[in-house]
């Protein structure tokens, strides 16, 4: 592998986000990571505009559900309708367990929802197994070339 997959995760919690960061820091595939701390950093970060309008479109992105301003039910609406994004995988890493919650994630377009575990340990063991899925059981379309 040539280049470093692009992870983004959209995690206002920086526990949660540390942890995330220390899972993906031991994985054997080359991830770099990137952190928005809320909705609207996530939707500039998607849409390469302002402070990351060199950044990288994102191979998968881990969406926290409850976010401040702009949540991640609108971060996850407004990514799968745009053609150019929709093929992004997205994981909502929440920890709601809302039956409403999960249906409409799964009918905004959300690739998989997984509950956030209370304790550190399964935490980072979750992470690590979403990060093993997305990047190296499935094929994940590879962004057109520049």
């Amino acid at each position: 592998m040539s280049k470093p997959l692009q992870l983004l995760l959209v995690e206002d919690n920086p526990g949660d986000a540390d942890l995330t960061r220390e899972s993906i820091e031991a994985s054997p595939v080359p991830i770099e990571l990137t952190v928005a701390i809320n909705g609207t950093e996530a939707v500039d970060f998607i849409h390469q505009r302002r402070k990351f309008s060199s950044a990288a479109r994102p191979d998968l992105i881990l969406l926290d559900l409850n976010l401040p301003g702009v949540d991640g039910r609108a971060v996850l609406a407004e990514i799968k309708q745009h053609a150019e994004l929709k093929r992004i995988p997205v994981c909502m890493l929440t920890s709601s367990q809302a039956e409403s919650d999960i249906r409409q994630s799964y009918d905004l377009g959300a690739n998989c929802y997984v509950v956030k575990p209370i304790d550190f340990k399964t935490f980072q063991n979750i992470v690590s197994k979403v990060e093993d899925f997305w990047f190296s059981t499935v094929r994940l379309p590879r962004p057109p070339a520049d």
